[in-house]
This record gives structure tokens, sequence and C-alpha cells, in this order.
């Protein structure tokens, strides 16, 4: 039976390419076709670019590409209509010469991305102009044709928009900071607080490294928030897509304890990452609620090297690795009960190491003044761990119910603020003021809400609560709402009732009893 080869050339590889001399012998021809031999002897063939190739079928693979390609197209129009014609223009003047399915795929994404961005802008310019002009028509008509009172509001209306524009111009600065990926270590991060951390930071497009005593836990806790970053891909579009792509979580063993475990942790996540610009020391411990003379020498030891020690040698590691890298690093210690120096019955050696730290953050602050690294505090508050409910008693948890919150809630506060902090010497609190007053009062709303009479948990597993977390994110809010608004509106708005309160005062004022 006779052997037939075939040998296939692709057209595009040789638009490229010149014929090579391929072996002793070979060289190219100059007469036109597929496949040139030379003389009698076949010393040499050359290879040309044809018109087309024959299938096995007989049929032409450059037609039949070119034709499916019509036919995919001219089903796409029919689909969409008028925004695949626009989508398809612009993509005609993005994609020239470009043939990869990647490439294309990355072309609409950045074209959805671009008229996505376009349309919010319009949007919101429409709305600025909706609202402001709503107002100047209340204003002038409560003026009643008063030409001071009509110079008073064009003054506030102008007021507002000049004030709006300069915290606007901050707001896109700040936007501006926020939008790059940042390279964070976080310490003590396979669990509680410090893994909402690490989740927050990857989903918001950083390259994040989680530490923990055990290697079992460090890697368990990588597959779980790379399960955490592929699910927020597959609902990201667009800018979202791209600040995602950028994301990864890797991690290593380190007891904060130790030096040596310490420097192999700064020098991995050099190696990794290339620089560091948030180190976050969050590794802590503590061992109940008792009295110090119940406290063994073994617990003293372990919670004073954790939290004291441990912060310590990282702020060490952390300010050696940022003074000798070009960009900038912030340094975050936590901060707990006992850190202003109150007393902290019950957990003496907890605040003791808290208020260590707090000392540490005033000499820091002088020491690296003049450098480029910035040593700040964040304050979570009372957070729902196993570090605060180790030991707690159901008076304790009765209390949990007013003040405390979930891990998830407070990193989604506190994640934002670290990534666009600025200078040195911040605290960044999640447990502010406000947030105290309106605990305390709705307290009785808040009875059961984490722990019943008997002091046993209501709260959902962690994995439920991350599904309904996730969901939670991609609800629009009334806050999202609010944002839709720019800042110049805002303040114009704010101005412009300001002025019609007065307004309505002044015009009522004679007709009120007692006036």
């Amino acid at each position: 039976m006779a052997t037939v080869v075939k040998l296939h050339v692709f057209p595009e590889s040789l638009n490229q390419h010149k014929t090579r001399l391929l072996r002793r012998g070979f060289g190219s021809c100059p007469s036109p076709g597929v496949l040139g031999f030379g003389h009698k002897n076949y010393d040499q063939f050359s290879v040309k670019v044809c018109r087309a190739f024959r299938t096995e079928d007989g049929g032409d693979v450059k037609e039949k590409k070119f034709r499916n390609l019509k036919k995919n197209e001219e089903k796409t129009k029919r689909e969409s209509g008028f925004w695949s014609s626009l989508k398809s223009i612009l993509l005609r003047n993005f994609m020239v010469g470009s043939k990869s399915d990647d490439e294309y795929r990355q072309a609409v994404v950045k074209v959805e991305g671009l008229l996505s961005s376009i349309a919010i802008q319009i949007g919101r310019y429409i709305v600025t102009m909706m609202s402001t002009g709503v107002i100047l028509s209340i204003g002038f008509q409560m003026s009643g044709g008063d030409s001071q009172m009509d110079a008073l509001i064009w003054y506030s209306w102008l007021g507002g928009v000049i004030i709006g524009t300069m915290i606007g111009a901050n707001m896109v600065l700040e936007e501006h900071c926020r939008a790059g990926p940042r390279n964070v270590v976080i310490t003590g991060s396979t669990r509680g607080l410090g893994k909402a951390l690490a989740r927050e930071f990857l989903l918001s497009g950083d390259r994040v490294i989680v530490t923990s005593r055990s290697p079992e836990s460090v890697q368990d806790t990588i597959k779980e928030l790379e399960e955490n970053l592929k699910e927020g891909i597959a609902n990201a579009v667009g800018s979202s897509l791209t600040k995602l792509s950028q994301a990864k979580v890797i991690g290593i063993s380190c007891d904060v304890c130790e030096p040596h475990d310490v420097q192999r942790l700064a020098n991995f996540a050099v190696k990794e990452l290339g620089h560091i610009d948030i180190w976050i020391n969050n590794a802590g411990t503590n061992k109940g609620f008792r009295p110090l003379l119940q406290f063994s020498d073994e617990d003293i030891k372990q919670i004073v090297s954790t939290n004291l020690v441990g912060s310590i040698l990282c702020t060490r590691e952390a300010v050696r690795i940022m003074r000798n890298q070009a960009n900038a690093g912030h340094i975050f210690n936590m901060d707990g009960a006992g850190s202003g120096g109150s007393s902290t019955p019950l957990t003496a050696v907890y605040g003791s190491t808290k208020c260590g730290l707090r000392q540490l953050q005033g000499s820091l602050l002088k020491e690296c003044k003049r450098s480029k690294v910035g040593v700040h505090t964040a304050s979570p508050g009372m957070v729902l761990t196993d570090l605060l409910l180790s030991g707690s008693t159901v008076q304790n948890r009765q209390m949990f119910n007013i003040i405390c919150e979930l891990p998830e809630t407070v990193a989604r506060t506190l994640v934002p603020r670290m990534r666009v902090v600025k200078g040195t010497g911040k605290a960044i609190n999640y447990l502010t003021p406000p947030r105290i007053l309106l605990a305390l009062i709705t307290a009785w709303l808040r009875q059961g809400r984490w722990f019943d009479d008997q002091g046993r948990a209501l709260y959902a597993a962690e994995a439920d609560r991350l599904r309904n977390w996730a969901e939670d994110r991609a609800r629009f809010s009334f806050t999202d709402a609010m944002e839709m608004y720019t800042e110049n509106t805002w303040l114009s708005v704010f101005s412009l009732s300001v002025v019609c309160a007065f307004i309505i005062l002044s015009s009522t004022g004679s007709n009120l009893p007692g006036t």
C-alpha cells in the first residue's frame, strides 16, 4: 500500500518569516508555487505562499474561515441591533491587526468599560444639573423676586460648586491612589479578623501574603481565599474584572515570636512581591477573662511574646524593608483594650501589651519622621472572634450583643481606609463615637443579636455568612445610590437648602406667635 505524505503549511506564518536555508543543499527557488524543487537532483526546494489550501473534503480553508466569520458577525448584528453595530465599529478601530481570541476578548472588555464609564459620567452630569435646577427654582420662587435674595441664592450655589470641586479633586486623587494593586502582608491571617482583612484586600485587587504558625492552616486559607477570588472574578465585569485579575494570595508559616521566622517572612515578601505597601501586625492572643493570679507562667509568656514582642519584631523588619524600597510603605499595629492606658480588669496581661504598643507607636513616629515609612494604628473594636470569646461568660456575651460585630463587617470598613492612608500617625478606628452612641441608643433592639440568654451563639457559620456577605457586596445599596451624585451636587443642595430655610424663616417670622 502506498503511503501518502501530506504537508500542511499555514499562510499566516509564512507572511511573517522569509524562507530560510533549512539544511545543507537547500535554498530558495524564484519560481512561484507551493512546493518547488530545484534541479534534477532535487537538492533544493522552496515553500511559497499560495492563495488558499484545500481541506480533505476539498474545501477552501481560508474562504471557509472568512465565510464563518461573516456569518457570525451578521448573526450578532441581528441579535443585538444598534448596540452591537456600535461595538463592532469601535472594535474595528481597536483591533487593527489583532487576530487572537484573547486579544479580541480583552478589547471587548476594554470597550465595554469605556462605554460604561462614559455613560456613568453623563448620568452624573444629568443628575447634577437636574438637582441644582430644582433647588434653584424652589429658591427663586421663595425669594418672591427679591433681587438681593436672588443674588444670595446664586452666590450660595457658586460657593457650593467651588467647595465641592475642591473636595471632589481630593477624592479623585484618593481614587487614583486606590486604583493600583497593593502588596500586603498580614500576620495572624488564617482565621478571624486577619482572614477577613486578607479576603477584603484580595477582592480589592491586591496581592496578599497570609501567615500563621501552622503550615496546614496557611495552605487551607490560601485555597479558601482563592475560591473567593474565583467567585469574585466570575461575577465581575469591566474595570472590576481587570482589577481582580491582578490579585493573588500566597502564604508562608511564621511564628512572630521567633526573630528568624520574621526575617524569613520579610525576605519572602520581597522575593514574591518586590516591595511591601502595607504590613499589618494582626497576630495576637488572649487566654480568657480571669484575674492575674489565675494566669500561668506559660500563659503570660505567650500573650506578651505574641502581642508585644511579635509586633516589635515584625515592625522592625517592615521598617528595614520599607526604608530601602522606592515606594512608601505603611505599618499598622492593632489597638485593643488598654491601648489608651485605661485599666483592663480580668485581662491585665493583654491590656498591658496593647498599652506597650501605643508607646511603641509614639516612639516610631519620631524615629521614622523623615523617612517614607508610615506608622499607624488600626482599632477594630470588639470583633466576634475566638480571641474575644475565649473564656467569656454569659454576662460578657450579653454585652457582646450590643457592641460586637462580625469580622467581615469590620474588615469591609477598615480595608478601604487602610488602602488610601497617607502620611504617618493615622488612627483608623471602626468603633467610632457615633457608632458607640448608636449602639447604646439601640441597645434594647440588639438583645439576642449574636447570643441567646444562655450564651449560645445565634449567628451563622462562616460559610453561610460569606455567602450572604457576597450578595450584600453585589447589591445596589442606598450608599451606592448617594455616590451617583457628585460632590458638587451635595454641597450645592446643602448650601441652597440653608438659604431656602433662611428665606422661609424670614418670610414667616413676623407671623409666628410670640414674635
